[in-house]
């Protein structure tokens, strides 16, 4: 059984979606040990709804040693699903392989420091991309630099706006995000 631990700061809707895969077999042979939040969000009460253990570490500059410390040593793979905070260099290095996140664009265009959320979308429209989509990917120290696992597009219309937008990437991401914890978890996928 691999341990898989879900780092979060939001609604934790692709958690959700993690915890239903697990629990239909779509992302077998796998559990949720811990789920971890930087600030109190909804994500915290669907693992306690889940009967998951979960922890909320403050935002700040301990929070990567502070996470560090809760982690089994047979912790498998780190999800970051929403999670708004930075991991340090050195905890990046320490688990190198083993941390993924999903993000709201192609990556490599619109990633990086602020790029998150509503104002990924914001960039995309006022830059006119024709497309647009979402990117699962490695975690390094460089935010939204790590290898790309899986990634899908769409074609943007004409009339797009920042909720239909947003809501055709949420549909992509929990298509692709059990999808590429099953490729990291069963090592078909490497950096």
């Amino acid at each position: 059984m691999k341990n898989i631990v879900v780092l979060v700061s939001g609604g934790g809707t692709n958690l959700q979606r993690i915890i239903d895969c697990i629990e239909s077999g779509e992302i077998p042979n796998a559990q949720i040990s811990l789920v971890v939040a930087d600030r109190e969000c909804f994500g915290l009460q669907r693992a306690k709804n889940s009967n998951i253990p979960c922890k909320l570490i403050p935002r700040g500059k301990t929070f990567s040693s502070e996470l560090q410390k809760l982690l089994q040593e047979n912790t498998d793979l780190i999800i970051l699903a929403g999670f708004l905070s930075i991991l340090n260099k050195e905890f990046c290095e320490t688990f190198s392989g083993k941390i993924i996140n999903i993000h709201p664009s192609l990556l490599p265009k619109f990633g990086g420091k602020g790029m998150w959320g509503h104002h990924v979308h914001e960039a995309v429209l006022e830059a006119g991309e024709k497309k647009s989509g979402a990117t699962v990917h490695y975690v390094t120290s460089g935010i939204d630099e790590g290898g790309i696992i899986l990634q899908k597009s769409f074609d943007i219309s004409l009339d797009e706006t920042l909720i239909t937008l947003a809501a055709k990437i949420h549909e992509i991401e929990f298509e692709i995000l059990p999808k590429a914890v099953n490729l990291v978890l069963n090592n078909d996928k490497k950096l």
